[in-house]
């Protein structure tokens, strides 16, 4: 109807533009020393979810999540990207499920173990997989320790990555990765 109000639904809520969105709260996430994974808005009923996924190199607490939610907060009020309608905020981390597909996402993963698939003419032991222990990783490339041997992978010869859940504590950095065994005590003569 020309010249009429526009009418907004729900619905309509929930395609909000999502780039608008990071946009404007990407200042206060790099600000915070995160980076912005992604952003996504849903429709929740009458109100609409925004999904803000932040990481940095140490991690993300739930103080840090915390933190950062109060300045995105603000930052969505000053740019008015959300509309008129009622959102919630949920500010997470990535979680161990997020593929490994920035040269940052390979580089805070180091000592973990992981699962990716090669390219075509990468020749690998075990078809086009390859699981192993990422050593490093820079702008280029990552090492993986395969079984012992260590091997650098360009990232264009690789596909996403996918850390491989493994129950147990991470060795500290310099600690032997296997338990040592434990030694016999010296035998005495007479005793």
């Amino acid at each position: 109807m020309p010249g009429g109000a526009r009418h907004t639904s729900a619905a309509d809520a929930g395609r909000t533009d999502e780039g608008r969105i990071a946009d404007a709260i990407r200042p206060a996430v790099t600000a915070a020393g995160m980076d912005l994974e992604s952003v996504r808005v849903s429709a929740a009923g009458r109100r609409r979810l925004l999904r803000v996924v932040v990481d940095s190199d140490h991690g993300v607490s739930l103080d840090d999540a915390a933190a950062v939610s109060r300045k995105l907060s603000a930052a969505l009020d000053a740019a008015s990207v959300m509309g008129d309608f009622p959102y919630t905020l949920e500010v997470s981390s990535p979680g161990v499920d997020r593929p490994l597909a920035e040269p940052r996402h390979w580089r805070r993963a180091a000592g973990r173990l992981v699962k990716v698939k090669v390219a075509d003419k990468v020749k690998v032991a075990d078809g086009d997989t390859v699981v192993g222990r990422v050593v490093t990783a820079d702008a280029d490339g990552v090492v993986l320790d395969i079984g012992g041997a260590r091997r650098r992978f360009g990232y264009e010869k690789l596909g996403p990555g996918a850390i491989q859940v493994e129950f147990g504590r991470l060795p500290a950095p310099g600690e032997p990765t296997e338990p040592e065994q434990a030694q016999e005590p010296e035998a005495r003569d007479g005793h």
